[in-house]
Parts: structure tokens; sequence; C-alpha cells
């Protein structure tokens, strides 16, 4: 499977030659480098480990400096493991870019999506909240979620307020409008989870 990481850039839009406008999402895309290559024999699965941007040595620790020394590549600040067919060849040190997409590719996307913190149940879950006039004093709150006697208590799953956001998060099936390989910036058909400068990976899509 075809992967890379990148940073998003953030959102713009392209009109196509019809004159139909396609939001897009830019993505600063490699170049990556191969620190290590993983077998099925040694490791039980065929994998390459990909670092991407530059950190200086000072902040990288003496484990690390080692690992990236090995393979020969300056320390890495971002870094992923990506799954490979049996049929890919791949060497520690070799550099990926993005030219290996094309336009009219599809991709899928991953990222960690923003933080909100502690939110109610209204904004988490898209409640519609109680009555609003009439002297009621339950406009926002999360009102009755118990069951009766049987089972006694609130059942596993049910929506309630609590930390929103930050979590690792895959859209799918995002087709790439335009590659720049000269400025690694790739162009993508929608939304990517995560802030502008959050790192992502990119992988070639399953379902497409």
């Amino acid at each position: 499977m075809r992967g890379i990481l990148g940073k998003k850039i953030g959102m713009s839009q392209i009109f196509r030659e019809d004159g139909i406008c396609v939001p897009v999402t830019n993505i600063s895309a490699g170049p990556c480098y191969v620190v290590q290559v993983k077998d099925a024999e040694q490791d039980g699965y065929r994998a390459v480990q990909l670092g991407f941007e530059e950190k200086k040595p000072k902040h990288t620790k003496k484990p690390e400096a080692g690992h990236f020394a090995k393979a020969k590549v300056a320390p890495q600040k971002f870094m992923r493991e990506i799954r490979v067919a049996a049929e890919e060849q791949y060497e520690s040190g070799q550099k990926l870019s993005v030219d290996m997409f094309k336009a009219g590719e599809f991709v899928d996307v991953t990222g960690v999506s923003i933080g909100k913190g502690f939110q109610g149940g209204m904004r988490r879950w898209g409640w519609h909240g109680g009555p609003k006039t009439h002297g009621s004093m339950s406009h926002r709150r999360i009102g009755s979620v118990g069951a009766t006697t049987t089972p006694g208590r609130i059942v596993k799953g049910h929506h309630l307020p609590g930390h929103m956001g930050n979590a690792r998060i895959t859209v799918q099936s995002l087709e790439i409008i335009s590659v720049d390989a000269e400025n690694n910036v790739l162009a993508v058909k929608g939304a990517v989870p995560g802030p502008r400068g959050g790192y992502l990976v990119i992988r070639k899509a399953r379902k497409k």
C-alpha cells in the first residue's frame, strides 16, 4: 500500500474547467524518509517506518539518534508505520515524495481531530434540549437517562456529556485534485481532520 506523511496547510477552493467550484484541503506531503523496513520473517509483518520533517539533533534522545543514524537519515519529528505488500521493495534511507500519487486517485487521510474540551450533550451529540418556557429549569440538561428497576442503571454506550474531539479519525476515499511535486503539495477534495499544521497520514484508498 502506497502511503506518505504530511502536514495540513489549510483549505482553499479550485475552479474546474467547467466552472464548478471544488473545496480542497492543501497538504504539505513529504518528502519522507524510510527509517526502518520490517519484514514478515523477523517482525511478523511487512511495513515501513516513515519519518517526516527534520528536527534539531539537540531535541533528539540518544536512543532515537542511534535509530536515525542506523538508517543514515536526519532526526525526524513525525514517524508512523505503513503496511506494504509483498511485492513492494523499500530500503532504509530511501526518500519518498508526493509524486507517487496522481490527480484523480483516491486516498484515505488519517489525523487527530481538533480538541473541544468538555462539552455538554447538546453540542457533543446534537440533543434538542428541554422546554424553553413555562418555568422549565431544564433547558440544556441531560434529563432522565436511566432505565426503571430493570436494569436499574444507565445502559453502556449512552450519549452523555464528556470530552469532545482530540481523537484519531480517518476520512476515506478523498479524491486528489492536483499534485504539485515541485512544492510537495497535495490538494484533496473536501476536509481532513485536525487543525492547520496538524500531522497527517495519507494512504491509497482501500475502498476505491
